[in-house]
């Protein structure tokens, strides 16, 4: 029996390397199952080249709890060690990667990505272990030996036998750590870390994992179908996704995946962490804020990446040249399959519009270069629900009606069709196109959209009376007589107190309402922002809206009211009238709604 002190200068590296992991214990069966992958990998490849010779037989690693015991162990049949290769890998390599990682990287993240990469990965079982033992039986026919340490520098290696080929690591699971004892525990484990490993992984006589995934196979051999299931293999409760994109690159970096775009709705909980990030099969993270662009991270699914850096922290991460060209390729790669959907089967994309959109403005709003290749697929949903523009279309469309003085093509825009339908039908009216934008991201869109496209404007179609919306008129001839739209102006402001609605008289069409009630773009986009939580803009939220009261003299009705020589009737007529145009625009509330609907009874009372 051989007996040793592992080779080390730190001192006592164990409590440090604990210490140091401590953030995530779990990743041990990561760590552990992983090696036993890469062993039977390597008597694969010793087959396939001709130097191994004998039956490679059944190819799979258990996993097997006994709880009297308290121990917990992994077991492959692939190429196992001789005792030389014991001292070597275990005792020596290990340890000297420890001490550099140590010191390298000493006060930085917490680790938890780092331990595999510098050989540490065995070591990981200490995490949970009073003791590891490892019995191993090499392929080249040498005698089977046993390791075993108790989590310091000491250790014993002896001859013992083996059934076949292979290693065993027994953990002796210390007091803190009996979670892992539990079935279901470890097995919720195996099925996060190990899923997609690609040797088959057993516990309680079940395989755990499925080593062929979607990702691993070529476009060209998987049907819609095949998609399909391996997005309910990830999300088993998750509603069939609108399409998905298929990554397989083999240089300049190595990158394969899968990304699913989801069905999002506008009460849609936005869910990031859906991406899971793996590196040859081996589960990494969820947290793929680096790799995957800001506006992608709405995506489900997978990518596959030895190329990226898991040895360093999130702050290299960030600057990393290949990081940078995952990120871009994968902006690329949605930019160009979104632009050929939209090419091939446009009515299907105009269908899918309500569920891609978020995506689409969010990467136009972000990403430049994703911008650019946008601006062709981009649509704006006409308020009838069946007509759809990109921004070329609508100017083409528009721009004879809708270009202001200063050569800006003005869009307009409705977030609630249903309440704004008097504004919808009177900008209709004069021939111009209303387009819908109600979702969560259009405030921030517009403004983003007003600086990056040229000579653009939007204007929300209850911004002004029509007549304004465009350019404004400052001044429009009314069949009333001078005297007549004094007398009228003073009675709406007598009956209209606050402050913050402008009264003005105008004389407009006599088909248009007789009071239309409008909040200018400006002020009211301002308040819109401050209320989605726009930085420090809150102080705008709690100002009263600003409101435009337009009276439009030429009503007929007016002729009625300035005849009437009841006193109280005529202010009551006018004060229904300012009451309903602010009914029009959700601004009449608590007791003012009250006391209009009793007015509106009592005139109709006189009235009969």
């Amino acid at each position: 029996m051989q007996k040793g002190a592992i080779r080390v200068q730190t001192e006592n590296i164990f409590p440090i390397i604990k210490k140091f992991l401590y953030s995530d214990h779990e990743i041990f069966i990561r760590e552990l199952v992983s090696n036993a992958v890469d062993a039977t990998q390597k008597l694969k490849t010793l087959a396939s080249v001709g130097e191994f010779k004998g039956e490679l037989g059944e190819l799979e690693i258990t996993v097997a709890i006994d709880k009297e015991k308290k121990t917990l162990t992994i077991s492959d049949r692939g190429v196992g060690m001789t005792a030389g290769e014991v001292d070597k890998y275990i005792n020596q390599l290990a340890f000297s990667g420890a001490e550099e990682f140590l010191n390298k990287y000493k006060g930085q993240g917490d680790g938890t990505n780092i331990i595999g990469h510098f050989g540490l990965g065995f070591y990981a079982g200490f995490m949970v272990s009073n003791e590891v033992e490892i019995i191993t039986q090499s392929w080249q026919n040498a005698p089977a030996v046993r390791w075993v340490c108790d989590g310091s520098p000491e250790y014993t290696l002896e001859e013992t036998t083996r059934a076949d080929r292979g290693t065993d690591i027994v953990l002796h699971i210390n007091e803190e750590s009996e979670e892992f004892l539990e079935p279901s525990r470890l097995r919720g484990m195996l099925e996060k870390f190990c899923k997609f490993l690609p040797i088959p992984i057993k516990f309680e006589g079940q395989q755990i994992n499925n080593p062929h995934p979607a990702w691993t196979k070529k476009p060209s051999e998987l049907t819609d179908e095949d998609y399909i299931n391996f997005y309910r293999e990830l999300y088993p409760f998750g509603e069939p996704p609108l399409f998905w994109i298929h990554l397989n690159v083999d240089y300049p970096f190595n990158l394969t995946g899968i990304l699913y775009f989801p069905k999002i709705t506008k009460s849609y909980e936005i869910q990031k962490d859906k991406i899971n990030l793996y590196s040859n099969q081996v589960y990494v993270t969820d947290q793929v804020n680096d790799i995957v662009p800001e506006f992608l991270m709405l995506l489900h699914g997978v990518i596959d990446s030895p190329d990226i850096p898991l040895n360093v922290s999130r702050s290299y991460l960030q600057g990393d040249p290949n990081v940078k060209k995952i990120n871009a390729h994968i902006t690329k790669k949605v930019a160009d399959k979104l632009e050929e959907m939209f090419r091939n089967d446009r009515k299907a994309f105009e269908e899918k519009w309500e569920h891609i959109g978020l995506f689409v403005k969010y990467g136009m709003m972000t990403d430049d270069k994703f911008l650019e290749k946008a601006n062709k697929f981009h649509l704006f949903p006409g308020v009838n629900g069946s007509t759809f523009y990109t921004l070329e279309e609508y100017r083409t469309s528009a721009a004879g009606l809708q270009t202001n003085h200063e050569g800006k093509l003005i869009i307009l825009y409705a977030t609630a069709p249903v309440q704004q339908d008097a504004y919808i039908q009177a900008a209709h009216a004069k021939g111009y196109i209303v387009v819908k934008l109600d979702t969560m991201v259009d405030a921030a869109f517009i403004n983003q959209a007003e600086q990056k496209w040229e000579n653009v404007q939007f204007t929300r179609v209850d911004a002004d009376i029509a007549d304004n919306l465009i350019d404004p008129i400052e001044k429009t001839g009314s069949v009333l007589l001078a005297d007549q739209e004094t007398a009228l102006k003073t009675l709406f402001e007598e009956q209209v107190k606050p402050a913050h609605i402008k009264v003005d008289l105008k004389g407009l069409s006599t088909d248009a309402e007789p009071v239309i009630v409008t909040r200018p773009e400006f002020m009211r986009r301002m308040k819109d922002m401050a209320a989605a939580g726009g930085g420090g803009m809150s102080w705008y939220a709690n100002m009263p809206d600003e409101v435009n009261m337009t009276i439009n003299a030429n009503h007929p009705i007016y002729q009625d009211i300035l005849a009437q020589s009841d006193a109280g009737k005529k202010e009551k007529l006018v004060k229904n009238l300012a009451d309903l145009a602010l009914l029009s625009q959700g601004l009449l509330t608590g007791a003012d709604l009250t006391a209009f609907v009793h007015r509106s009874v009592e005139l109709l009372h006189q009235h009969k």
